[in-house]
Formats: structure tokens, C-alpha cells, sequence
């Protein structure tokens, strides 16, 4: 059974956004789902959400979407590896509670979900980077995927398409228009409502990738679809013709976790048995955070039973010298080849992407 939908206590509308006639499609969506708090705001600039209690300021934020204009520097389509070429932001914040949300360490502030009213500004900026990017563009083992380009790196665009109609926008988009080169749009969800994808003109140029894990981890990502929920959507994606995929994350290796992970295997495998022409992909990522990610979900998720112990880690740099906290070499080298070898065995079709 799909999950009931999300639907944020109120709606705050920004001016410049309540110009566009995507912003204000918004709003007449959350209206008729039945939201009564709708706010127009006579500046661009969003309210203070803070109380003074952090998981009152949390909750708040939590409930509560924004319609805005994204920025210049939103709209700038940035590298995102080892995932696409490129990202192309629809949105910024989730409505699921996931106590791992690796969002908590890259976004500032209350975690308040902004849709952006000006999809078609956004949508523009993409066929000047057709044939561009280092990822799957030009590359031998991923060049058949075109130009990829990210929806889901700040967001799960899926979990609030009912309320802004963005995903199903940027799916026709990528599926009907001349971009000037072979492109894929590519996103991940932990949702199950995708009864109005099905039958959008996608012509397999998005790929739909379910963010999928063991038991034992599902109980940590609250507000989503139960894991069964979203294989059975993966599947009726498929068998629209959508190209799709397994984002296993966060892979931590909890008690069992072989078992847990090989009866996950074989709930896709069961999933994906019979549908003609699979095009099916599997992308790996452990569990790693950032002291100032660790921070803020201590601080709205107080009494997790997450794991998140500096000791039981080593220590990487990123890129830029930031610090995350990964699992131990022996215990990536154990990860990875386990799932290397459970993959090739119980889901021969699935293409295996990349380890992170």
C-alpha cells in the first residue's frame, strides 16, 4: 500500500515566485490537497523558523513548504561524481525523517523544503551542457547514458511531486525535447507514489533509482515507504519502460547484515524476474558523516539508536579537506566485496555503477 502522501502544515509563497505561473500551480496543488495555511509573503526573503528549542524549530521546518525563486547560484549546474555529469536542482529539503539524512551536514539552517517556482529557467540551462562532463559523457564505461544530470542531490523530488508537478515537468522535458545530444535525467527516491509517472513520454531517458537497504536500517528513515512499497514501484516503472536502479544506502554492516542484504537481493531479484528489457543498475554508498552532520542530527534526532562513533572509524579527506568519519579499510574491503560477489550472483543483470 502506498504511503500516505506528505502534507506540510503550511505553505509559505515568496513575491517573485508567486509571478510564475509554475509557482503558482504550487499553491493551487497544496490548496486542493488540502493545506489552509497558505502564506504570501510581500519580500523573496522566508521567516525565521527558530524558537530557542531545536526540535521545536526542527518540527516547524520541517512541516512547512516554501515556494521560491532559485537564486543564479542555485541554478549554476554543478559536477556531482561518481552519480551524473552534472546537477539540476528542482528543489532543496525533504520531507522524510531519515536519522542518517546526509543533508543535515550540507544544508544551513532549519530543514525547511523549497520548491522552485522557476522550472522552466532551471530546466534551460541544461542543453548548453549536453556532450559536457566527466562522469558518463564521452566516458567508454558509461557513455551510452548521454549527458546525465542529477535531481535528487538536494531532494527526493518524488516524495513532494503531488504538491509541485516538477518531477513530471522535467521527465517530459528530458523525453520529448531536442537537447542537442543523447542526456538522461536521473534521480533516487525512497517514495512509492508513482502512479503519474507511468504514463509520461520519458522515451527511457530517466533513470529512477530506489534508495533500498536491510531491515535493520530501514527503521532509521522515518516518513518513507516501507522498503516492499518501493520495490513494487521500481517494478511498475520498469514495466513502463524506465530505465531503473538500486541506490543501496547507507550500507552499514549491522548484525546480520549478510543475511539482511542477500534477502534484500533477492526481494529486487524477485521484483525484476519477468520484466522484458530490464535495464537495471546498482549504485553502493556506506554510511560515513561530518562532525557538523553528527551535530545536527543529535540535535533532531537526540535519542537515536544510529551508530556515529569517531572510535569505531578512520578518518578521509574530501576534495576540499573536509573530514568525513568512513568504516575501517578492512571493513570497506569486507563490504565491498561481499556485495560485489551477492550482486553478480543474485542480480546477474543489474550493472554495477560505482562503491563509495
Amino acid at each position: 500500500m502506498t504511503r500516505s502522501l506528505w502534507l506540510p502544515k503550511r505553505v509559505l509563497l515568496t513575491r517573485s515566485a508567486s509571478e510564475l505561473p509554475h509557482g503558482r500551480r504550487i499553491v493551487d496543488r497544496c490548496v486542493a490537497a488540502g493545506v489552509q495555511d497558505v502564506q504570501l509573503l510581500r519580500t523573496d526573503r522566508l521567516p525565521s523558523l527558530a524558537t530557542g528549542d531545536e526540535r521545536a524549530t526542527y518540527a516547524t521546518a520541517k512541516s512547512t513548504l516554501a515556494v521560491v525563486v532559485a537564486p543564479p547560484s542555485k541554478r549554476k549546474l554543478q559536477p556531482i561524481p561518481p552519480s551524473a555529469d552534472w546537477r539540476v536542482d528542482l528543489a532543496e529539503g525533504c520531507p522524510a525523517h531519515c536519522q542518517y539524512c546526509y543533508l543535515a551536514g550540507s544544508l544551513g539552517g532549519p530543514p525547511i523544503t523549497r520548491a522552485y517556482a522557476n522550472l522552466d529557467e532551471i530546466l534551460a540551462a541544461v542543453p548548453q551542457h549536453v556532450g559536457t562532463g566527466a562522469v558518463t559523457s564521452g566516458t567508454q564505461a558509461r557513455g551510452h547514458e548521454g549527458t546525465t544530470f542529477e535531481a535528487s542531490c538536494y531532494t527526493d523530488p518524488l516524495g513532494i511531486e503531488h504538491l509541485t508537478g516538477s518531477l513530471s515537468a522535467a521527465i517530459t522535458h528530458f523525453g520529448t525535447q531536442d537537447l542537442g545530444g543523447p542526456v538522461q535525467l536521473r534521480f533516487t527516491t525512497k517514495f512509492d507514489q508513482v502512479e503519474t509517472l507511468l504514463g509520461l513520454p520519458h522515451n527511457g531517458r530517466t533513470r529512477v533509482r530506489f534508495s533500498v537497504n536491510a531491515a535493520a536500517v530501514e527503521r532509521f528513515e522515518g516518513g518513507t515507504a516501507r522498503m516492499a512499497g518501493r520495490l513494487r514501484a521500481l517494478r511498475g516503472l520498469a514495466l513502463a519502460g524506465y530505465p531503473v536502479g538500486l541506490t543501496i544506502a547507507p550500507i552499514m554492516p549491522v548484525e546480520g547484515w549478510r543475511e539482511e542484504y542477500a534477502a534484500l537481493l533477492d526481494a529486487v531479484a524477485a521484483a525484476t524476474a519477468d520484466v522484458p528489457g530490464l535495464d537495471l543498475t546498482a549504485e553502493l554508498i556506506t554510511h560515513r558523516f561530518t562532525p557538523k552532520s553528527k551535530e545536527v542530527l543529535l540535535g533532531w534526532y537526540p535519542r537515536t539508536k544510529l551508530e556515529m562513533d569517531e572510535d569505531l572509524r578512520r578518518q578521509k579527506r574530501g576534495k576540499f579537506g573536509a573530514l568525513k568519519h568512513v568504516y575501517p579499510t578492512p571493513v570497506m574491503h569486507e563490504l565491498r566485496s561481499w556485495f560485489e560477489t551477492a550482486l553478480a550472483q543474485q542480480l546477474p543483470a543489474a550493472r554495477f555503477l560505482y562503491w563509495t
